[in-house]
């Protein structure tokens, strides 16, 4: 792969799923802010979340196994178009006059079926396409772009929906998904990977089990799932729940909502910057444990601010730290895996991914009708900081971080 080409295929391949990210983050912020402007239900907001993460769950690991043994880019464009064909489906429904909110729970799972496909071959995609060395820039010039769409997008249907019925976003969503997909089968040219240019001698379950006896093997991901594990528990309130507790503790203007999307996508976007340009500490463990703790101590702070303005500011600072945990974290597993691995590790942090923040949600979900949200914050908060510490002290993963060149962990 010439220098040119491998430019050319990342500039097409991040145009176009930054093109399908925007239709799909119009969606989401419609939909949730439909829910939760018209329920106020935390009840209501776990189904919502449980929709949008088992069906994934589900899937993951059998679309982890799709990665290894089919060309990735057409699982990118066989997941586009069927996320495209069920959103337009649901918009010709909502305009024949029957808009229960169970069909938008129904459109969370879709989604979420075509997410659970789509994440596992996108992230093994990456190192097929962009030399080693230079991947952590383009997962954080990855990042910023997604930064710019939830920046973008939240404001836009905020708009939309101020101006226009929900069914104009989901027509907006099956067009940008539609350019997305001619984007990639008619410009965006890169052969298979090496497993599946080859003829499958093992069945699915026997790859899934190759999968999992890899990631057993190897001590630096089962230590590293495991805190990512924990970690996907502990963010679920940070997640999902500061909507609701906008709405409750400030109040339920659409523009409340549209501010602290707009606070957080304008910190990514810095953070997906800084990342990019600076790399992080030479060991790749030191930025996500700092990364880490920030995340926490804002969690802490969005928990006992009492005043919105510094709520959004703290929120901000939340987007600065998300790339800088994302990104080493993304890089480290595309560096360490075997390339005849990846989608199937990565479909297993994909399942553990959306197992455990349904687990939070049920945990947290249904506290917040109990009691406030902001305590579930503050607890939270707390704890995350105390998982970056355990986090940046295990000699393992510290390692798996190191750089080539950098002395050995004593």
């Amino acid at each position: 792969m010439t220098v040119n080409n491998w430019k050319r295929n990342i500039v097409l391949f991040l145009s176009s799923q930054t093109i399908s990210l925007f239709g799909s983050s119009l969606v989401q912020y419609a939909i949730m802010w439909h829910i939760t402007l018209t329920t106020q239900s935390g009840i209501m907001m776990t189904l919502f979340i449980l929709c949008g993460f088992i069906p994934t769950f589900i899937l993951s690991p059998f679309a982890g196994v799709w990665a290894d043994r089919f060309n990735r880019k057409w699982l990118i464009v066989l997941s586009d178009g069927m996320i495209a064909t069920a959103t337009l489906i649901l918009a010709v429904v909502y305009l024949l006059g029957y808009e229960a909110i169970w069909l938008l729970f129904a459109m969370a799972a879709i989604r979420a079926l075509g997410t659970g496909v789509q994440t596992p071959a996108v992230g093994a995609i990456l190192p097929q396409i962009v030399p080693q060395d230079k991947l952590t820039k383009v997962n954080g010039i990855n990042g910023t772009l997604q930064a710019v769409i939830m920046f973008v997008s939240p404001m836009v249907s905020a708009a939309l929906l101020t101006k226009a019925s929900i069914v104009s976003i989901f027509f907006i969503d099956v067009i940008t998904a539609a350019i997305a997909i001619l984007t990639l089968l008619l410009f965006f040219n890169i052969p298979a990977h090496e497993k599946a240019s080859e003829k499958q001698a093992t069945g699915y379950f026997s790859d899934l089990k190759e999968g999992l006896l890899y990631i057993k093997n190897h001590r630096f991901l089962k230590i590293f799932f495991l805190f990512f594990a924990v970690l996907f528990v502990l963010m679920a309130p940070a997640a999902f729940l500061t909507p609701l507790q906008v709405t409750r503790s400030f109040g339920d203007d659409v523009w409340r909502l549209t501010a602290i999307e707009i606070a957080f996508s304008i910190g990514m976007m810095a953070g997906g910057g800084l990342i990019a340009s600076w790399g992080g500490f030479a060991n790749k463990i030191r930025t996500i444990m700092l990364a880490g703790l920030v995340m926490g101590g804002c969690t802490l702070a969005l928990g006992v601010v009492p005043v919105f303005w510094s709520y959004l500011v703290f929120m901000a600072i939340f987007g600065i730290a998300m790339p800088m945990f994302n990104t080493p974290s993304t890089v480290l597993l595309q560096e360490k895996v075997d390339e005849n691995f990846m989608g199937r590790v990565f479909g297993v942090l994909g399942m553990i991914s959306t197992s455990m923040m349904p687990v939070g949600m049920l945990i947290f979900g249904p506290l917040a009708d109990a009691v406030r949200i902001e305590w579930l914050l503050a607890g939270t908060g707390f704890l995350l900081m105390l998982l970056a510490v355990l986090l940046g002290r295990n000699r393992v993963l510290l390692e798996a971080g190191r750089t080539e060149g950098q002395e050995a962990i004593d």
